[in-house]
């Protein structure tokens, strides 16, 4: 079983590696879901954990519709990744009518065939989750995983689509879902026996007075760790 953690710089990667997190998404600006961190701190972060690194690639929280500027800075910032011995990435680019936008994501995974794909939430806002499962599954050597709460506000409320996609991904040997949003140490179980992914996502739940503001609780994950094991299920 797979925990991946919210990471903003250096000294939280290496406390979630040393507290056994199995991979980091790292983020500046969580006030605002999540933004592209700055070429330093990816630097930092790279160079200072041995475990996987998925580095958001976001230019702005107004949207997942880009513009050719948004979609320039997207591209530089990947190839920043890449220069930097970084091969992981979370993105998720839309069309106007919120379907996946193949074009341009075919764009940024043009850049290296190496690249590990982490597509967003952006996932969330799509009209049919199935569909767009469809259209991401034609690019699973690269996009590897979907971040998603099943399309709704949190992953409570999202069980049974996250099941179903689950189950789509084990059928048809697709992107792995990664269930993410509202996950915490008091449902994890419970939304695990539902959902039974392989890989669960997890923020501000796993953190002090759980706020971005302070460093992990190591309690809380060591209760998440538990509940994956089965222990009291």
């Amino acid at each position: 079983m797979l925990i991946e953690a919210i990471v903003q710089n250096e000294e939280e990667a290496i406390q979630a590696q040393n507290l056994g997190v199995d991979r980091l998404e790292l983020v500046s600006a969580i006030s605002e879901g999540g933004l592209t961190p700055s070429y330093g701190t990816i630097k930092r972060v790279l160079q200072s954990v041995s475990i996987p690194v998925q580095v958001m690639i976001r230019p702005h929280s107004h949207h997942f519709v880009y513009n050719k500027s948004d979609l320039r800075i997207m591209r530089e910032d990947v190839q920043n990744v890449l220069d930097l011995g970084g091969v992981g990435i979370v993105t998720g680019i839309l069309n106007e009518d919120h379907t996946i936008n193949e074009k341009a994501l075919e764009d940024l995974l043009g850049l290296s065939p190496n690249l590990d794909v982490t597509f967003h939430r952006a996932f969330d806002s799509v009209p049919s989750q199935k569909d767009a499962y469809g259209t991401l599954a034609k690019y699973r050597k690269q996009v590897k995983r979907i971040l998603t709460s099943g399309g709704e506000s949190d992953c409570v409320a999202g069980m049974m689509m996250l099941s179903e996609l689950v189950e789509l991904a084990r059928e048809t040997g697709g992107p792995n879902i990664l269930p993410g949003a509202g996950l915490s140490p008091s449902n994890i179980g419970m939304i695990h026996q539902r959902v039974n992914a392989n890989q669960y996502h997890f923020g501000k739940a796993i953190r002090i007075k759980q706020s971005f503001a302070y460093g992990f609780d190591e309690q809380a994950l060591h209760e998440i760790k538990r509940q994956l094991r089965n222990d009291t299920i």
